[in-house]
């Protein structure tokens, strides 16, 4: 295309490898999700048990039948390796220009401690989450600067909510000179909870009553007891989403204006309510308005929440060849769409 010459930013080719670490619900789709892009290979994959990594991609498929049936990408035949400290091993020895940190943040630490290992390690890259606290948001913060020294450019909040939604809420914000509220509510269905483990107990985690170490110490007996109580739904309101915390930061509105919540379905695919951010305002004319973006029903959480990770990894990498390092979140910088 003639106007490709003009544009200022740097290109992704295929030659970006790319990697995925958690291989539960959410790290299996995002294999599916980027298996058959063209302009990034997925060659490595880590689970709390082992690793894979072929530098001409892996299969999904293969990835998948490993896990379920001996309960590890380690087991992957011949690109697999079984290890306790898969993660530190895969970041050394494998060349990878940036992960999907799909990982449970439970505890709440986590996610921190896993960018910790990266920088103590001298890697150099891209790193995208999908982190929904607020608070764990908070702890990459205090990283900052040391994750641009580390020449490491990391792209926070990167999922459906926060994500997909809060950067849908910061270009709504600009038909306004003040942002009243920012409301998301979210559907989402799953045929069985078991395929989310670690996403159920964090949205558990958000229920009256439990915290984070609660629903990190229950079994998984005790999460079939919950969702019998409750008929397989839970009902979250005023969550500690970052929304708020992003939105803020990146000068939208304050964060009390900023509120999330929604309904889990964990034994339907079909989703309870239609996913929305409302984004309301007062006009230079003194208008009051609200601006509605909504999902559509038929795309499921893991679409939802791979394809922006993907898309602000992306991003990341064409800041990142433009020598861009340090923190960035979703309400910062406009995810790219992978071919």
């Amino acid at each position: 295309m003639e106007s490709e010459k003009y544009m200022s930013v740097a290109p992704v080719t295929s030659e970006t490898k790319i990697g995925i670490l958690g291989f539960g619900g959410l790290g299996q789709a995002a294999a599916r999700v980027i298996a058959p892009k063209r302009e990034l290979a997925w060659v490595a994959a880590a689970d709390r048990k082992g690793y894979a990594y072929n530098p001409a991609g892996l299969d999904p498929d293969a990835c998948i039948a490993a896990s379920h049936s001996q309960g590890s990408l380690g087991y992957l035949d011949p690109y697999g390796t079984l290890s306790s400290s898969s993660i530190q091993e895969v970041i050394e020895s494998e060349s990878v220009d940036g992960y999907f940190l799909a990982l449970p943040n439970l505890p709440n630490t986590y996610m921190a401690s896993v960018a910790r290992q990266f920088i103590q390690a001298g890697w150099r890259g891209v790193l995208v989450d999908a982190l929904k606290r607020t608070s764990a948001v908070e702890q990459l913060l205090e990283l900052k600067e040391e994750l641009q020294a580390a020449g490491i450019t990391y792209m926070c909040g990167c999922g459906a909510t926060p994500g997909l939604l809060t950067a849908a809420a910061a270009i709504a914000a600009q038909s306004y000179t003040e942002i009243h509220s920012v409301k998301i509510t979210f559907g989402v269905g799953i045929a069985n909870w078991e395929a989310y483990r670690a996403t159920i107990r964090e949205d558990i985690a958000h229920l009256p009553g439990y915290d984070v170490e609660t629903a990190k110490a229950m079994s998984d007996a005790e999460i079939e007891t919950l969702l019998e109580q409750t008929n397989g739904m839970l009902y979250l309101e005023n969550m500690e989403h970052a929304d708020d915390l992003m939105l803020e930061l990146a000068g939208i509105c304050a964060r009390d204006r900023v509120s999330v919540g929604g309904v889990v379905d964990t034994r339907n695919p079909k989703k309870p309510l239609s996913t929305n951010v409302q984004i309301q305002g007062r006009t230079f004319e003194g208008k009051t308005a609200t601006h509605t973006f909504t999902l559509g029903d038929e795309t499921s959480m893991a679409a939802n929440v791979c394809g922006t990770a993907f898309g602000y990894l992306k991003a990341g990498v064409s800041l990142h060849r433009r020598g861009i390092y340090g923190l960035f979140s979703a309400a910062e910088i406009m995810p790219q769409f992978v071919k």
